[in-house]
């Protein structure tokens, strides 16, 4: 296990000195899900939700998270993305809809933090918009399913069968 890069030698906190990294290409991918009642998932897909398009709402809202990861995350670098693109995967047979992030940039730091931020914004978004027909929806499985780039190399999440970069 690799020591944890956020403390100094004394076990301080501080933010990671990339200033010396070379630039790179990095990709992150992050995914999650938010589970429902039937009838919730019905007014999403219907687009009878009060609050307007939820889908749509909650891809803007993700893709904005993205972009204030560092300043919501306290020692997260502020990153210039060059790419964020949300999906999101219906499961009508689950009552579930799966939010997938990508966030790329080129830079000395990664994405990991901003894709994940992403997922579970969007989620939330999905439960505010809906909260008054279901507050009983779980979000689960959020999680980084692979990784691209600098100078740990590409990662995959070897517990899903996702390739998706």
């Amino acid at each position: 296990m690799s020591t944890l890069t956020h403390f100094d030698k004394s076990g301080q906190a501080h933010m990671v000195d990339v200033g010396d990294k070379p630039k790179s290409k990095r990709i992150a991918v992050a995914s999650g899900t938010i589970k429902m009642l039937p009838a919730t998932l019905k007014l999403i897909l219907q687009g009878n939700a009060k609050k307007g398009d939820v889908l749509g709402i909650a891809r803007i809202a993700a893709i904005q998270a993205s972009k204030k990861t560092s300043d919501l995350i306290p020692l997260c670098h502020p990153i210039a993305l060059t790419k964020v693109a949300i999906t999101f995967e219906v499961d009508e047979a689950a009552y579930a809809i799966t939010c997938t992030a990508t966030c790329e940039t080129t830079g000395q730091t990664g994405v990991e933090m901003e894709a994940l931020t992403a997922v579970n914004i969007g989620l939330l978004t999905i439960y505010d918009m809906c909260k008054a027909a279901d507050r009983g929806m779980v979000m689960t499985e959020i999680k980084l399913l692979e990784k691209n780039g600098g100078k740990s190399g590409d990662w995959i999440n070897k517990k899903t069968t996702h390739n998706l970069i």
